[in-house]
């Protein structure tokens, strides 16, 4: 990080310390120029993603987080400018982490925006500490743009503890030679600093001493819901269709809070890999690094450089660049699809004409189809937990998110009540009989 820049950083930090709070800077767009801006960062243009291999399998007994945009072997795209990462997701952790897969009660209080949030302000001497040196044995997980490593907080002063002792954190530690990024890692802080929502990760503290710039957070036991569904060989057992579907309650529910603010929230990188799951499997959304802020007014959408990946983005923001909260409903529909089906949104490895999730799965979305081949999506490993109607339902949900058209689309408190509809009449009832979608059929 360059002095200047670093200088930059810390006396806007620093200043916001001052006055008991970390301001909330606006995320901008030149809709001439095509480049973003934040008010206390440099005018290079904005980091774009790229694709990266998948992580090697992890030991039983580790966890980690990743760091890129991208995820698996899907490609991530930038249509306007050069391609970088920013510090992004958690990743793989373990069954021997998690409590066995059973469904807990979900938090029912409501999200809230703090104005003057209470973020600590870590000295780098704490979090090296925390972290044991930033050992390699501590490292979560690793990107172009640095490191996560996990570290122990004394749970009430959060000064550096015993490691096995006190509260686990989780500690991004942003690259020293990269530039790239600053701006990512500024509008994590902006957006996670103010936020508050028992469905959003929680951002705990920041250091920017010297050359590091680091973010602190809390610990997600049981990793990502992508190494949940595609990571096989690190868990046990697989989600059940009721623990999916509490996971999509939860990950809609704090989208509807995004969206339904005085100024609304878009994410703009939904997926699997950015929903992190708690002790309990309760969703918690993560990586604010691209979200912005909606359309005021009477301003239909706010006009960006396409930055996303491959499969999960709406249709006609990769064609044009507009950007609304129905793309983050598009998107919430691919992961939908992804949990009912257990398939990737884009697998260059599938069969021919699978590859892409969305495109394989529009044969199903058609009124001459039976209901039998919309069950035929649903993934094996979850046969004799749904009920038809149940199954149905949710198919139907995901396909509505998906729909071409952002105006069919429904807003995400549309999606949470049909979700909580789902939750209260219970997946497991005995009112039909189970379906066996994969069993052989003349229809």
């Amino acid at each position: 990080m360059s002095g200047g820049l670093r200088t930059s950083v810390k006396g806007y930090l620093i200043a916001q310390r001052v006055t008991g709070a970390l301001e909330i800077n606006t995320v901008h767009e030149n809709e001439n120029e095509n480049e973003t801006s934040i008010n206390v960062a440099s005018n290079s243009t904005a980091a774009d993603s790229v694709d990266h291999p998948p992580p090697l399998p992890v030991p039983e007994t580790s966890a980690s987080y990743g760091l890129n945009i991208c995820d698996g072997n899907i490609p991530c795209f930038s249509m306007l400018s050069s391609a970088a990462e920013c510090m992004a997701s958690y990743g793989t952790t373990t069954g021997a982490e998690c409590p066995p897969h059973a469904v807990p009660s979900t938090p029912r209080t409501e999200g809230e925006i703090l104005l003057f949030p209470t973020l600590k302000t870590f000295s780098f001497s704490e979090l090296k500490r925390s972290t044991r040196q930033f050992r390699f044995d501590n490292m979560l997980g690793e990107g172009s743009f640095g490191c996560v490593f996990k570290g122990w907080v004394n749970g009430n002063s959060l000064t550096a503890a015993k490691p096995g002792t006190g509260m686990v954190i989780a500690v991004k530690r942003l690259n020293r030679q990269s530039l790239l990024g600053h701006k990512e890692w500024m509008t994590e802080i902006n957006y996670l600093g103010r936020l508050r929502h028992p469905n959003l990760v929680k951002l705990i503290g920041y250091c920017t001493e010297d050359d590091d710039g680091l973010l602190v957070y809390e610990f997600m036991p049981c990793g990502s819901l992508n190494n949940h569904l595609f990571r096989r060989g690190s868990y046990s057992q697989s989600l059940s269709w009721t623990l999916r579907m509490k996971i999509a309650f939860g990950a809609a529910k704090v989208l509807a809070f995004l969206h339904s603010g005085e100024v609304k929230v878009i994410h703009r990188n939904i997926k699997s890999s950015k929903i992190l799951l708690d002790s309990t499997y309760n969703a918690k959304l993560c990586s604010f690094c691209l979200a912005k802020d909606g359309p005021e007014g009477d301003r239909s959408h706010i006009s960006t450089r396409v930055m996303g990946t491959s499969g999960h983005a709406a249709p006609e923001y990769v064609a044009t660049g507009h950007l609304t909260a129905k793309c983050d409903v598009y998107a919430f529909g691919v992961v939908m699809l992804e949990m009912l089906s257990g398939k990737r949104a884009m697998d260059k490895n599938s069969p021919t004409g699978e590859s892409n999730l969305v495109e394989w799965s529009q044969w199903t979305n058609s009124d001459i189809v039976s209901k039998h081949k919309v069950l035929q999506i649903i993934d094996a490993r979850v046969e004799g937990q749904y009920s038809v109607a149940t199954a149905l339902k949710a198919a139907d949900l995901a396909f509505r998110c998906l729909s071409t058209d952002p105006k069919l689309r429904p807003n995400m408190n549309d999606v949470v009540k049909v979700l909580e509809e789902l939750q209260e009449s219970g997946d497991m009832s005995h009112n039909e009989p189970r379906h066996n979608p994969h069993a052989s059929s003349s229809n």
